[in-house]
């Protein structure tokens, strides 16, 4: 497995890493510790070392099934957690970035991991009520003591980057990002370019349509996201099948999955870009990782920039509600 350096931070990781959010939540029921476990080692196994997770998954849950899995190697992984919500009786219950909030969440986090500092401690989402200066000087003092090392920013818009960026250096930023999800392109990453920012690339396979493996028939379980998105309606779903032929052609080209070649796009576009797909199945991680030995060419990337600007996707990413929320 190849590696990158986040920005300029000089943060190495793994060119693909594993987000880990779908083993616990959003995708329904949680899947058991003794059942992923082995997933997330044998993504070790396979030269991954950039983990993803959060005190939300859960909650919690998913902070200590990674703890748990990554207790063997402490020194030879980086693992990336986030802050910025309140949890109320197991559910999440609204953004919540005051310092002594961003203070006790790393402290727990830190027991959950098992780790003496977080590797990257994310915003998980912009707080309308706190300063994001105010933000980013905790975080700052939370490096000074040892207990962070690195600063991250999630689904933040250009200007609230450029101000937490001058307080404290932002290491990396987590937005979603794929072949169908691109509006990052216009403003978000030219400004984490300039500024010598990561891009941690969330929901690469556009949580698992671009691997091919979802039609209009696919029924998705009691609890998964899924069902409240509007790409993800049965109309949408028929209709965002073009993209999937796009991808199919050029994996038949290269004897790959579709889900590798949208890998292999991401990894094209920058090369301070990790994208972090998530799976519950050891045959599917040894599949995605198995696109950072994939390398688009110049002409083949031009044909599929030229095809999928023709492509108009159905559907939002998320509903406006969610949307708006994200700080954008």
């Amino acid at each position: 497995m190849q590696t990158r350096i986040l920005g300029n931070s000089g943060l190495e990781v793994s060119a693909i890493g594993l987000g880990c959010m779908g083993m616990s939540f959003g995708y329904g029921p949680a899947k058991s510790a003794a059942d992923m476990v082995p997933v997330i080692q044998a993504a070790v196994e396979q030269g991954v070392t950039f983990f993803d997770t959060a005190e939300v998954y859960g909650p919690f849950i998913n902070e200590e099934l990674v703890g748990e899995a990554l207790a063997p190697y402490k020194d030879k992984v980086v693992i990336a957690t986030k802050f910025g919500f309140n949890i109320q009786d197991g559910k999440m219950m609204g953004v919540n970035s005051r310092p002594d909030n961003i203070r006790r969440v790393a402290d727990a986090s830190l027991k959950r991991l098992r780790v003496d500092a977080i590797d990257l401690f994310y915003q998980h989402r912009v707080d309308p009520n706190v300063p994001i200066e105010e933000v980013a000087g905790t975080v700052n003092d939370l490096i000074a003591e040892g207990k962070v090392k690195h600063f991250g920013l999630s689904e933040a818009g250009a200007q609230t980057i450029r101000k937490a960026h001058a307080v404290q250096p932002v290491t990396a930023l987590q937005s979603e990002y794929s072949i169908w999800t691109r509006q990052h392109e216009r403003d978000i990453i030219p400004t984490i370019e300039e500024l010598g920012i990561g891009l941690v690339a969330y929901s690469p396979l556009g949580r698992g349509f671009l691997t091919g493996k979802i039609d209009q028939a696919t029924q998705f379980a009691e609890g998964d996201i899924r069902n409240t998105l509007p790409r993800y309606t049965e109309e949408a779903r028929a209709a965002n099948q073009a993209l999937l032929d796009l991808l199919n052609r050029f994996a038949e080209a290269h004897n790959a999955t579709t889900a590798q070649i949208a890998l292999a796009w991401i990894l094209a576009q920058k090369p301070w870009i990790v994208p972090i797909p998530g799976t519950t199945k050891i045959s599917r991680l040894t599949e995605n990782n198995g696109a950072a030995a994939i390398n688009l060419s110049a002409d083949e990337l031009r044909d599929i920039e030229e095809a999928s600007s023709n492509i108009q996707v159905a559907g939002t990413r998320y509903t406006k509600q969610m949307e708006q929320a994200t700080g954008l």
